[in-house]
């Protein structure tokens, strides 16, 4: 019995390496995630985002699209908070398990002071990430950050 749980925590685990917004996480190529990547990998938001844009258009139906939409437009300058929270929520309809609109989510509410919205996307990371993820320490870690530097003020 223990090894066959022992099997068990090594496939899931080895499957829960890469958010589904990951390079690598996909057999096939996507002209369009590799463009978005490109973009992101020189700090390129606007094309990015642009990327990302043009994407939904031909998909609207891709979570991993509206989530990588969404950051894009996080990262980039003054983003309109409006439009990165409906990307989002759009990602997690289509996909309520997606970790990495889970995370983003998170961090999007940090961005915007509202930590206990925050603490939810965590809750639900935790609840996906039975043996732990990426995406759950990444926004716990910013979460304690946030909450250590508006401590200080």
């Amino acid at each position: 019995m223990k090894t066959v749980l022992v099997i068990l925590a090594l496939a899931v685990s080895a499957n829960a390496a890469f958010a589904a917004d990951t390079p690598g996480s996909s057999a096939r190529s996507d002209p369009m995630m590799d463009k978005y990547h490109a973009a992101v990998d020189q700090k390129d938001w606007k094309t990015a985002a642009t990327t990302m844009q043009a994407a939904i258009t031909k998909d609207p139906n891709n979570p991993d699209y509206h989530s990588l939409y969404a950051y894009s437009l996080r990262k980039g300058g003054t983003p309109d908070m409006d439009l990165v929270f409906k990307h989002y929520n759009e990602a997690l309809r289509l996909d309520p398990k997606h970790r990495g609109a889970h995370e983003y989510l998170g961090e999007a509410y940090l961005m915007v002071g509202n930590v206990a919205k925050a603490k939810e996307e965590l809750g639900a990371l935790d609840k996906l990430c039975f043996f732990g993820c990426s995406e759950y320490n990444e926004l716990k870690s910013s979460i304690a950050a946030h909450e250590a530097k508006t401590a200080k003020q």
